[in-house]
Protein backbone atom coordinates (compact mmCIF):
# COMPACT_ATOMS: atom_id res chain seq x y z
CA UNK A 1 0.00 0.00 0.00
CA UNK A 2 1.35 3.43 -0.96
CA UNK A 3 1.85 6.05 1.82
CA UNK A 4 -0.90 8.27 0.43
CA UNK A 5 -3.28 5.30 0.30
CA UNK A 6 -2.45 4.47 3.93
CA UNK A 7 -3.08 8.06 5.00
CA UNK A 8 -6.43 8.13 3.21
CA UNK A 9 -7.46 4.83 4.78
CA UNK A 10 -6.45 6.00 8.26
CA UNK A 11 -8.38 9.27 7.84
CA UNK A 12 -11.51 7.40 6.79
CA UNK A 13 -11.20 4.94 9.70
CA UNK A 14 -10.69 7.79 12.17
CA UNK A 15 -13.80 9.56 10.92
CA UNK A 16 -15.88 6.36 10.96
CA UNK A 17 -14.79 5.40 14.50
CA UNK A 18 -15.69 8.78 15.99
CA UNK A 19 -17.99 8.13 18.96
CA UNK A 20 -21.42 9.69 19.30
CA UNK A 21 -21.42 12.36 21.99
CA UNK A 22 -24.00 12.97 24.71
CA UNK A 23 -23.90 16.61 23.63
CA UNK A 24 -26.56 16.87 20.94
CA UNK A 25 -25.07 20.05 19.46
CA UNK A 26 -21.70 18.35 18.82
CA UNK A 27 -23.35 15.50 16.92
CA UNK A 28 -25.47 17.87 14.85
CA UNK A 29 -22.57 20.20 14.07
CA UNK A 30 -20.34 17.33 12.95
CA UNK A 31 -22.86 15.75 10.56
CA UNK A 32 -24.06 19.10 9.21
CA UNK A 33 -20.45 19.91 8.34
CA UNK A 34 -19.84 16.50 6.75
CA UNK A 35 -22.98 16.71 4.62
CA UNK A 36 -22.69 20.42 3.70
CA UNK A 37 -25.96 21.41 5.34
CA UNK A 38 -27.30 24.56 3.69
CA UNK A 39 -25.46 23.88 0.45
CA UNK A 40 -26.88 20.37 -0.02
CA UNK A 41 -30.46 21.36 -0.81
CA UNK A 42 -32.07 17.99 0.03
CA UNK A 43 -30.17 17.34 3.28
CA UNK A 44 -32.49 18.09 6.20
CA UNK A 45 -31.60 18.75 9.84
CA UNK A 46 -34.73 19.04 12.00
CA UNK A 47 -35.26 19.44 15.77
CA UNK A 48 -38.21 17.83 17.55
CA UNK A 49 -39.13 18.95 21.09
CA UNK A 50 -41.19 16.25 22.74
CA UNK A 51 -42.52 15.89 26.30
CA UNK A 52 -39.63 13.57 27.22
CA UNK A 53 -36.76 15.55 25.73
CA UNK A 54 -35.16 17.11 22.69
CA UNK A 55 -34.60 15.00 19.56
CA UNK A 56 -32.89 15.76 16.29
CA UNK A 57 -33.47 14.14 12.89
CA UNK A 58 -31.05 14.13 9.95
CA UNK A 59 -32.00 12.71 6.54
CA UNK A 60 -32.15 13.28 2.81
CA UNK A 61 -35.61 14.49 1.87
CA UNK A 62 -35.30 12.88 -1.57
CA UNK A 63 -34.61 9.36 -0.29
CA UNK A 64 -37.06 8.86 2.62
CA UNK A 65 -40.76 8.13 2.71
CA UNK A 66 -42.11 11.44 4.00
CA UNK A 67 -45.44 9.95 5.04
CA UNK A 68 -43.75 7.32 7.24
CA UNK A 69 -41.44 10.03 8.58
CA UNK A 70 -44.41 12.12 9.70
CA UNK A 71 -46.70 9.33 10.94
CA UNK A 72 -44.25 6.85 12.44
CA UNK A 73 -41.35 9.00 13.68
CA UNK A 74 -42.23 12.68 14.24
CA UNK A 75 -45.74 12.11 15.64
CA UNK A 76 -44.73 9.42 18.19
CA UNK A 77 -41.81 11.57 19.44
CA UNK A 78 -44.17 14.50 19.99
CA UNK A 79 -46.85 12.42 21.70
CA UNK A 80 -44.92 10.04 23.97
CA UNK A 81 -45.35 10.86 27.69
CA UNK A 82 -42.92 8.37 29.25
CA UNK A 83 -39.15 8.36 28.99
CA UNK A 84 -38.69 5.04 27.22
CA UNK A 85 -36.12 3.93 24.59
CA UNK A 86 -36.57 5.38 21.11
CA UNK A 87 -36.80 1.97 19.48
CA UNK A 88 -39.88 1.27 21.63
CA UNK A 89 -41.49 4.60 20.74
CA UNK A 90 -41.27 4.40 16.97
CA UNK A 91 -43.38 2.06 14.89
CA UNK A 92 -41.18 1.86 11.77
CA UNK A 93 -40.41 -1.67 10.52
CA UNK A 94 -36.66 -1.43 11.14
CA UNK A 95 -34.84 0.73 13.68
CA UNK A 96 -31.34 -0.06 14.97
CA UNK A 97 -29.05 1.65 17.50
CA UNK A 98 -25.75 3.13 16.28
CA UNK A 99 -22.64 3.80 18.37
CA UNK A 100 -20.37 5.86 16.10
CA UNK A 101 -20.47 8.41 13.31
CA UNK A 102 -19.37 5.87 10.71
CA UNK A 103 -22.63 3.98 11.21
CA UNK A 104 -24.57 7.26 11.11
CA UNK A 105 -22.96 8.26 7.80
CA UNK A 106 -23.58 4.80 6.34
CA UNK A 107 -27.25 5.04 7.30
CA UNK A 108 -27.61 8.52 5.80
CA UNK A 109 -25.93 7.39 2.58
CA UNK A 110 -28.38 4.49 2.34
CA UNK A 111 -31.38 6.80 2.70
CA UNK A 112 -32.24 6.21 6.37
CA UNK A 113 -33.22 8.76 9.03
CA UNK A 114 -30.69 9.28 11.84
CA UNK A 115 -32.16 10.21 15.25
CA UNK A 116 -30.25 11.68 18.21
CA UNK A 117 -31.52 12.51 21.68
CA UNK A 118 -30.05 15.08 24.04
CA UNK A 119 -28.00 13.38 26.78
CA UNK A 120 -27.85 10.01 25.03
CA UNK A 121 -24.47 8.78 23.72
CA UNK A 122 -25.98 6.75 20.90
CA UNK A 123 -28.17 7.34 17.89
CA UNK A 124 -30.80 5.39 16.01
CA UNK A 125 -31.19 4.56 12.35
CA UNK A 126 -34.75 4.33 11.05
CA UNK A 127 -34.93 2.61 7.65
CA UNK A 128 -37.76 4.24 5.73
CA UNK A 129 -36.04 4.55 2.35
CA UNK A 130 -38.09 5.42 -0.70
CA UNK A 131 -35.67 5.38 -3.63
CA UNK A 132 -37.25 5.89 -7.04
CA UNK A 133 -36.72 3.26 -9.71
CA UNK A 134 -38.28 1.80 -12.82
CA UNK A 135 -41.10 -0.66 -12.56
CA UNK A 136 -40.47 -4.25 -13.63
CA UNK A 137 -40.50 -4.24 -17.43
CA UNK A 138 -39.88 -6.62 -20.33
CA UNK A 139 -36.34 -7.74 -21.07
CA UNK A 140 -34.84 -5.67 -23.89
CA UNK A 141 -31.67 -7.59 -24.83
CA UNK A 142 -32.82 -11.18 -24.20
CA UNK A 143 -36.26 -11.34 -25.72
CA UNK A 144 -38.21 -14.58 -25.87
CA UNK A 145 -41.52 -15.65 -27.40
CA UNK A 146 -42.29 -18.27 -24.75
CA UNK A 147 -41.54 -17.93 -21.07
CA UNK A 148 -41.52 -15.07 -18.52
CA UNK A 149 -41.09 -11.53 -19.83
CA UNK A 150 -39.98 -9.60 -16.73
CA UNK A 151 -36.46 -8.25 -16.31
CA UNK A 152 -34.34 -6.92 -13.46
CA UNK A 153 -34.58 -3.26 -12.42
CA UNK A 154 -32.07 -0.89 -10.82
CA UNK A 155 -33.53 -1.59 -7.35
CA UNK A 156 -31.69 -4.22 -5.29
CA UNK A 157 -34.68 -5.12 -3.04
CA UNK A 158 -36.88 -5.58 -6.12
CA UNK A 159 -34.32 -7.86 -7.77
CA UNK A 160 -33.88 -9.93 -4.61
CA UNK A 161 -37.66 -10.29 -4.31
CA UNK A 162 -37.80 -11.70 -7.86
CA UNK A 163 -35.21 -14.31 -6.89
CA UNK A 164 -37.25 -15.15 -3.78
CA UNK A 165 -40.39 -15.50 -5.89
CA UNK A 166 -38.75 -17.88 -8.35
CA UNK A 167 -36.81 -19.91 -5.75
CA UNK A 168 -39.01 -20.06 -2.60
CA UNK A 169 -36.53 -22.01 -0.49
CA UNK A 170 -34.95 -21.62 2.93
CA UNK A 171 -31.66 -22.68 1.34
CA UNK A 172 -31.53 -19.63 -0.95
CA UNK A 173 -28.89 -17.38 0.61
CA UNK A 174 -28.64 -13.66 -0.12
CA UNK A 175 -25.27 -12.50 1.25
CA UNK A 176 -23.84 -8.97 1.17
CA UNK A 177 -20.15 -8.05 0.93
CA UNK A 178 -19.19 -4.37 1.06
CA UNK A 179 -16.79 -3.10 -1.57
CA UNK A 180 -15.11 0.30 -1.87
CA UNK A 181 -14.67 3.09 0.65
CA UNK A 182 -16.27 6.25 -0.77
CA UNK A 183 -18.80 5.01 0.04
CA UNK A 184 -18.87 1.25 0.63
CA UNK A 185 -21.44 -0.40 -1.64
CA UNK A 186 -22.94 -3.85 -0.98
CA UNK A 187 -22.29 -6.61 -3.50
CA UNK A 188 -24.99 -9.26 -3.14
CA UNK A 189 -24.22 -12.93 -3.75
CA UNK A 190 -27.21 -15.23 -4.31
CA UNK A 191 -26.77 -19.00 -4.14
CA UNK A 192 -28.30 -22.18 -2.75
CA UNK A 193 -26.29 -23.32 0.25
CA UNK A 194 -27.16 -27.00 -0.26
CA UNK A 195 -25.85 -26.91 -3.87
CA UNK A 196 -23.04 -24.36 -4.21
CA UNK A 197 -19.39 -25.39 -4.32
CA UNK A 198 -17.83 -23.77 -1.24
CA UNK A 199 -14.40 -23.42 -2.87
CA UNK A 200 -15.81 -21.49 -5.83
CA UNK A 201 -17.93 -19.37 -3.48
CA UNK A 202 -14.90 -18.51 -1.34
CA UNK A 203 -12.89 -17.68 -4.48
CA UNK A 204 -15.50 -15.15 -5.57
CA UNK A 205 -15.79 -13.67 -2.07
CA UNK A 206 -12.03 -13.26 -1.80
CA UNK A 207 -11.81 -11.49 -5.16
CA UNK A 208 -14.50 -9.04 -4.07
CA UNK A 209 -12.86 -8.41 -0.70
CA UNK A 210 -9.49 -7.76 -2.38
CA UNK A 211 -10.86 -4.79 -4.34
CA UNK A 212 -9.31 -1.58 -2.97
CA UNK A 213 -10.79 1.01 -5.35
CA UNK A 214 -12.74 3.94 -3.86
CA UNK A 215 -16.12 2.93 -5.23
CA UNK A 216 -17.88 0.50 -7.55
CA UNK A 217 -21.38 1.53 -8.58
CA UNK A 218 -22.74 -1.49 -10.46
CA UNK A 219 -22.05 -5.03 -11.61
CA UNK A 220 -20.83 -3.88 -15.02
CA UNK A 221 -17.85 -2.21 -13.28
CA UNK A 222 -17.51 -5.02 -10.72
CA UNK A 223 -17.13 -7.61 -13.49
CA UNK A 224 -13.94 -5.92 -14.71
CA UNK A 225 -12.40 -6.01 -11.24
CA UNK A 226 -12.99 -9.66 -10.36
CA UNK A 227 -12.59 -11.45 -13.71
CA UNK A 228 -9.46 -13.56 -14.09
CA UNK A 229 -8.29 -12.20 -17.46
CA UNK A 230 -9.37 -8.56 -17.87
CA UNK A 231 -7.69 -8.27 -21.29
CA UNK A 232 -9.24 -11.46 -22.69
CA UNK A 233 -11.64 -11.35 -25.62
CA UNK A 234 -13.83 -13.91 -23.85
CA UNK A 235 -15.99 -12.92 -20.87
CA UNK A 236 -15.58 -15.12 -17.79
CA UNK A 237 -19.00 -14.27 -16.34
CA UNK A 238 -22.44 -14.40 -17.90
CA UNK A 239 -24.32 -11.10 -18.00
CA UNK A 240 -28.11 -11.49 -17.96
CA UNK A 241 -31.09 -9.22 -17.40
CA UNK A 242 -33.62 -12.03 -16.95
CA UNK A 243 -34.53 -13.22 -13.40
CA UNK A 244 -35.80 -16.55 -14.76
CA UNK A 245 -32.49 -17.23 -16.52
CA UNK A 246 -30.49 -16.29 -13.43
CA UNK A 247 -32.72 -18.45 -11.21
CA UNK A 248 -32.22 -21.45 -13.49
CA UNK A 249 -28.46 -21.08 -13.09
CA UNK A 250 -28.70 -20.69 -9.29
CA UNK A 251 -30.83 -23.85 -9.10
CA UNK A 252 -27.99 -25.74 -10.81
CA UNK A 253 -25.37 -24.58 -8.28
CA UNK A 254 -24.11 -21.38 -9.89
CA UNK A 255 -23.71 -18.05 -8.05
CA UNK A 256 -25.55 -14.87 -9.04
CA UNK A 257 -24.00 -11.46 -8.31
CA UNK A 258 -26.19 -8.35 -8.18
CA UNK A 259 -25.81 -4.75 -7.03
CA UNK A 260 -28.00 -1.73 -6.55
CA UNK A 261 -28.16 0.57 -9.61
CA UNK A 262 -27.82 -2.39 -12.01
CA UNK A 263 -30.65 -3.81 -14.09
CA UNK A 264 -28.76 -7.06 -14.72
CA UNK A 265 -26.80 -9.66 -12.82
CA UNK A 266 -23.64 -11.71 -13.28
CA UNK A 267 -23.50 -15.51 -13.20
CA UNK A 268 -20.30 -17.29 -12.15
CA UNK A 269 -18.52 -19.55 -12.80
CA UNK A 270 -19.41 -19.99 -16.44
CA UNK A 271 -18.41 -21.97 -19.54
CA UNK A 272 -18.39 -20.93 -23.17
CA UNK A 273 -21.46 -23.05 -23.96
CA UNK A 274 -23.71 -20.93 -21.75
CA UNK A 275 -23.10 -17.93 -24.02
CA UNK A 276 -24.54 -19.80 -26.98
CA UNK A 277 -27.66 -21.04 -25.19
CA UNK A 278 -30.78 -18.92 -25.18
CA UNK A 279 -33.06 -18.67 -22.11
CA UNK A 280 -35.90 -19.73 -24.40
CA UNK A 281 -34.22 -23.10 -25.00
CA UNK A 282 -35.69 -24.30 -21.70
CA UNK A 283 -39.24 -23.29 -22.61
CA UNK A 284 -39.43 -24.72 -26.14
CA UNK A 285 -40.14 -28.37 -26.85
CA UNK A 286 -37.09 -30.59 -27.47
CA UNK A 287 -37.18 -30.54 -31.29
CA UNK A 288 -37.90 -26.82 -31.54
CA UNK A 289 -35.18 -25.85 -29.07
CA UNK A 290 -32.54 -27.95 -30.81
CA UNK A 291 -33.55 -26.63 -34.23
CA UNK A 292 -33.10 -23.11 -32.89
CA UNK A 293 -29.66 -24.05 -31.54
CA UNK A 294 -28.66 -25.52 -34.90
CA UNK A 295 -29.62 -22.29 -36.68
CA UNK A 296 -27.61 -20.27 -34.16
CA UNK A 297 -24.60 -22.58 -34.57
CA UNK A 298 -24.71 -22.08 -38.35
CA UNK A 299 -24.96 -18.31 -37.80
CA UNK A 300 -21.89 -18.35 -35.55
CA UNK A 301 -19.84 -20.21 -38.19
CA UNK A 302 -21.01 -17.81 -40.90
CA UNK A 303 -20.16 -14.66 -38.94
CA UNK A 304 -16.73 -15.99 -37.96
CA UNK A 305 -15.53 -17.60 -41.19
CA UNK A 306 -17.49 -16.59 -44.31
CA UNK A 307 -15.58 -13.35 -44.95
CA UNK A 308 -12.20 -14.89 -44.09
CA UNK A 309 -12.92 -17.95 -46.28
CA UNK A 310 -13.84 -15.71 -49.22
CA UNK A 311 -10.55 -13.83 -48.90
CA UNK A 312 -8.53 -17.08 -48.59
CA UNK A 313 -10.19 -18.90 -51.49
CA UNK A 314 -10.29 -16.03 -54.00
CA UNK A 315 -6.72 -14.92 -53.26
CA UNK A 316 -4.90 -18.23 -52.86
CA UNK A 317 -7.12 -21.19 -53.71
CA UNK A 318 -9.20 -20.19 -56.72
CA UNK A 319 -8.86 -23.77 -58.06
CA UNK A 320 -11.23 -24.90 -55.31
CA UNK A 321 -14.15 -22.97 -56.83
CA UNK A 322 -16.31 -24.12 -59.75
CA UNK A 323 -15.23 -22.39 -62.96
CA UNK A 324 -18.63 -20.69 -63.44
CA UNK A 325 -18.53 -19.19 -59.95
CA UNK A 326 -14.92 -18.12 -60.44
CA UNK A 327 -15.77 -16.35 -63.70
CA UNK A 328 -18.76 -14.65 -62.07
CA UNK A 329 -16.58 -13.32 -59.24
CA UNK A 330 -13.87 -12.23 -61.69
CA UNK A 331 -16.37 -10.34 -63.87
CA UNK A 332 -17.93 -8.61 -60.84
CA UNK A 333 -14.47 -7.44 -59.75
CA UNK A 334 -13.32 -6.40 -63.22
CA UNK A 335 -13.40 -2.67 -62.49
CA UNK A 336 -12.71 -2.80 -58.71
CA UNK A 337 -9.22 -1.38 -58.02
CA UNK A 338 -8.90 -2.59 -54.41
CA UNK A 339 -7.37 -5.90 -53.25
CA UNK A 340 -9.93 -8.44 -52.05
CA UNK A 341 -8.75 -8.33 -48.41
CA UNK A 342 -8.97 -4.53 -48.30
CA UNK A 343 -12.35 -4.64 -50.04
CA UNK A 344 -13.75 -7.00 -47.39
CA UNK A 345 -12.25 -5.00 -44.51
CA UNK A 346 -13.68 -1.76 -45.92
CA UNK A 347 -17.20 -3.15 -46.02
CA UNK A 348 -16.87 -4.88 -42.63
CA UNK A 349 -15.79 -1.60 -41.02
CA UNK A 350 -18.65 0.23 -42.76
CA UNK A 351 -21.12 -2.35 -41.43
CA UNK A 352 -19.74 -1.92 -37.90
CA UNK A 353 -20.07 1.87 -38.20
CA UNK A 354 -23.72 1.52 -39.22
CA UNK A 355 -24.34 -0.92 -36.36
CA UNK A 356 -22.72 1.39 -33.80
CA UNK A 357 -24.62 4.40 -35.12
CA UNK A 358 -27.89 2.47 -34.87
CA UNK A 359 -27.18 1.72 -31.20
CA UNK A 360 -26.28 5.30 -30.24
CA UNK A 361 -28.92 7.36 -32.01
CA UNK A 362 -32.47 7.71 -30.54
CA UNK A 363 -34.53 4.53 -30.66
CA UNK A 364 -37.25 5.68 -33.12
CA UNK A 365 -34.57 6.57 -35.68
CA UNK A 366 -32.20 3.65 -35.10
CA UNK A 367 -33.74 0.93 -37.33
CA UNK A 368 -34.55 3.42 -40.10
CA UNK A 369 -31.08 4.96 -40.21
CA UNK A 370 -29.45 1.51 -40.06
CA UNK A 371 -31.43 0.03 -42.96
CA UNK A 372 -31.37 3.14 -45.16
CA UNK A 373 -27.68 3.74 -44.42
CA UNK A 374 -26.75 0.16 -45.33
CA UNK A 375 -28.75 0.23 -48.58
CA UNK A 376 -27.41 3.58 -49.71
CA UNK A 377 -23.83 2.83 -48.70
CA UNK A 378 -23.80 -0.60 -50.35
CA UNK A 379 -25.40 0.58 -53.58
CA UNK A 380 -23.16 3.65 -53.83
CA UNK A 381 -20.02 1.57 -53.18
CA UNK A 382 -20.96 -0.88 -55.95
CA UNK A 383 -21.83 1.85 -58.45
CA UNK A 384 -18.56 3.65 -57.68
CA UNK A 385 -16.67 0.39 -58.36
CA UNK A 386 -15.13 0.41 -54.89
CA UNK A 387 -16.50 -3.04 -54.03
CA UNK A 388 -18.09 -5.88 -55.92
CA UNK A 389 -21.74 -6.93 -55.38
CA UNK A 390 -20.74 -10.35 -54.01
CA UNK A 391 -18.69 -8.68 -51.25
CA UNK A 392 -21.74 -6.67 -50.19
CA UNK A 393 -23.72 -9.92 -49.96
CA UNK A 394 -21.00 -11.71 -47.98
CA UNK A 395 -20.50 -8.85 -45.50
CA UNK A 396 -24.26 -8.43 -45.03
CA UNK A 397 -24.61 -12.18 -44.39
CA UNK A 398 -21.71 -12.10 -41.93
CA UNK A 399 -23.04 -9.07 -40.09
CA UNK A 400 -26.63 -10.28 -39.89
CA UNK A 401 -25.49 -13.68 -38.60
CA UNK A 402 -23.77 -11.97 -35.67
CA UNK A 403 -27.18 -10.74 -34.47
CA UNK A 404 -28.12 -14.36 -33.77
CA UNK A 405 -25.78 -14.39 -30.76
CA UNK A 406 -27.84 -15.31 -27.68
CA UNK A 407 -25.78 -13.11 -25.35
CA UNK A 408 -24.62 -9.52 -25.78
CA UNK A 409 -21.15 -10.13 -24.30
CA UNK A 410 -20.20 -12.91 -26.73
CA UNK A 411 -21.42 -10.76 -29.63
CA UNK A 412 -18.36 -8.52 -29.29
CA UNK A 413 -16.08 -11.57 -29.13
CA UNK A 414 -17.48 -12.89 -32.42
CA UNK A 415 -17.15 -9.55 -34.17
CA UNK A 416 -13.53 -8.96 -33.11
CA UNK A 417 -12.58 -12.57 -33.90
CA UNK A 418 -14.00 -12.14 -37.39
CA UNK A 419 -11.50 -9.35 -38.12
CA UNK A 420 -8.65 -11.49 -36.76
CA UNK A 421 -9.58 -14.36 -39.08
CA UNK A 422 -9.84 -12.03 -42.10
CA UNK A 423 -6.36 -10.68 -41.35
CA UNK A 424 -5.00 -14.23 -41.01
CA UNK A 425 -6.65 -15.41 -44.25
CA UNK A 426 -5.07 -12.54 -46.19
CA UNK A 427 -1.54 -13.81 -45.39
CA UNK A 428 -1.36 -17.43 -46.65
CA UNK A 429 -4.95 -18.26 -47.39
CA UNK A 430 -6.53 -21.34 -45.83
CA UNK A 431 -3.20 -22.39 -44.29
CA UNK A 432 -2.85 -19.27 -42.16
CA UNK A 433 -6.61 -19.24 -41.49
CA UNK A 434 -6.43 -22.80 -40.14
CA UNK A 435 -3.45 -21.82 -37.97
CA UNK A 436 -5.39 -18.85 -36.57
CA UNK A 437 -8.38 -21.10 -35.81
CA UNK A 438 -6.15 -23.60 -33.98
CA UNK A 439 -4.57 -20.82 -31.90
CA UNK A 440 -8.03 -19.38 -31.18
CA UNK A 441 -9.39 -22.74 -30.00
CA UNK A 442 -6.24 -23.46 -27.95
CA UNK A 443 -6.60 -20.09 -26.24
CA UNK A 444 -10.27 -20.71 -25.43
CA UNK A 445 -9.47 -24.13 -23.95
CA UNK A 446 -6.79 -22.56 -21.72
CA UNK A 447 -9.23 -20.12 -20.09
CA UNK A 448 -10.92 -20.82 -16.77
CA UNK A 449 -13.69 -19.09 -14.88
CA UNK A 450 -13.11 -19.12 -11.12
CA UNK A 451 -11.34 -22.46 -11.36
CA UNK A 452 -13.77 -24.03 -13.86
CA UNK A 453 -12.46 -24.91 -17.34
CA UNK A 454 -14.02 -22.71 -20.02
CA UNK A 455 -14.70 -25.69 -22.32
CA UNK A 456 -16.28 -27.96 -19.68
CA UNK A 457 -17.93 -30.42 -19.94
CA UNK A 458 -16.53 -31.04 -23.44
CA UNK A 459 -12.98 -30.89 -22.16
CA UNK A 460 -12.22 -31.97 -19.55
CA UNK A 461 -15.14 -34.37 -19.80
CA UNK A 462 -17.36 -34.37 -16.71
CA UNK A 463 -20.78 -35.68 -15.74
CA UNK A 464 -23.46 -33.21 -16.82
CA UNK A 465 -26.93 -32.84 -18.32
CA UNK A 466 -25.38 -33.20 -21.81
CA UNK A 467 -26.77 -29.76 -22.60
CA UNK A 468 -23.59 -28.68 -24.40
CA UNK A 469 -24.45 -28.77 -28.09
CA UNK A 470 -28.03 -29.99 -28.17
CA UNK A 471 -30.54 -30.25 -25.36
CA UNK A 472 -31.98 -33.52 -24.09
CA UNK A 473 -35.64 -34.02 -23.29
CA UNK A 474 -36.08 -32.26 -19.94
CA UNK A 475 -37.28 -35.28 -18.01
CA UNK A 476 -34.09 -37.10 -19.06
CA UNK A 477 -31.80 -34.37 -17.66
CA UNK A 478 -30.83 -35.93 -14.36
CA UNK A 479 -27.45 -34.49 -13.39
CA UNK A 480 -26.37 -31.01 -12.46
CA UNK A 481 -23.17 -29.69 -14.12
CA UNK A 482 -20.29 -31.85 -12.90
CA UNK A 483 -17.67 -29.17 -13.49
CA UNK A 484 -19.26 -27.16 -10.67
CA UNK A 485 -18.84 -30.06 -8.27
CA UNK A 486 -22.15 -29.25 -6.54
CA UNK A 487 -23.08 -30.71 -3.17
CA UNK A 488 -26.06 -32.48 -4.73
CA UNK A 489 -25.48 -33.80 -8.25
CA UNK A 490 -28.81 -35.54 -8.72
CA UNK A 491 -31.86 -33.49 -9.76
CA UNK A 492 -34.22 -36.37 -8.92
Amino acid sequence: MFPWQKQKTEAIEKRENRKISKNLKDNIAYLEEQYSYGLNYDFESKSVHGPTGKYHLLFYSTTVNTQQLSNHIVSPLLEVKKDIPINQILSVPSITPIKNMGEAEKGLNEGSVIIFKEGLAEGFEAKIQDFKHRAVEKAENEKTVKGPKESFTESLPTNVSMFRKKIPSKDLIVENINVGMRPAMPVTLIYERDLVNDEVLENIKQRIKNITVDNIRNVEILEQFIEERPSSLFPSMLYTERPDNASNFVSDGYIAIIMDNSSSCLIAPITIWSFFHSPEDRYLRWAFANFSRLIRAIAYFITLFVSASYVAVTNYHSQLMPIDLLLAIASSRERVPLPIAFEILLMEVAFELIREAGVRIPSPLGPTIGIVGALILGQAAVEANLVSPIVVIIVALSGLSSFAAANYSINHTLRISRFLFIAAASVYGLLSLLGAILLWVAYVVSISSFGVSYFSPATPSTKSTHDTFFRKILKNERWRPGFLNPKDWDKY
